[in-house]
């Protein structure tokens, strides 16, 4: 599991264009580096997702920069901010018990929720929550969506402010 965020929690991803383009360019370069993401949730200041690979967890480092270099020269182009810093760190865990890593795949897919964006996960649309519904056995999708959340804890000091993706 990984969350990385913008520096100093600045919302430079905050028009839904900006957020199409952030999640579609990290669902392009995880499939580019052969991570399967098994979840994730893109924010105007952070995005969080669970990912797995067959490969080295090597090339995370090399995904993560490709992805953040390139998102960073289209914003601040688009800004007219060259070199201007957009993203600051990430922390990442290695998910090794079958019920945290359930926990944390509710989590992911439930973060809008968390956040106060929508009321349905399903309804925010730079989300896996759809995609997991509808593309999951239906037993494991129950499983996964009923599995308590409340005593997870996950480094989430993010807020995001609905006003801020216009």
């Amino acid at each position: 599991m990984l969350t990385s965020g913008t520096y100093r929690k600045e919302p430079f991803f905050r028009s839904p264009a900006r957020l199409t383009f952030l999640c579609d360019q990290l669902l392009r370069l995880a499939a580019h580096y052969e991570w399967q993401l098994q979840a994730w949730a893109v924010f105007p200041n952070h995005y969080p997702f669970i990912g797995a690979t067959q490969g080295s967890g090597q090339t995370m480092r090399r995904f993560l920069g490709h992805l953040h270099a390139m998102t960073a020269k289209e914003i601040n182009f688009q800004d007219r901010a060259p070199g201007r810093r957009v993203w600051f760190q990430y922390w990442d865990s290695h998910l090794t018990l079958h019920r945290s890593y359930l926990a944390r795949l509710r989590y992911v897919h439930d973060n809008a929720v968390h956040h106060g964006l929508v009321r349905k996960a399903t309804q925010y649309a730079w989300c896996s929550a759809g995609w997991f519904q509808g593309e999951g056995a239906c037993s494991f999708v129950k499983t996964v969506m009923d599995f308590p959340v409340d005593r997870v804890k996950v480094l989430d000091e993010f807020t995001v402010d609905p006003k801020e993706i216009q």
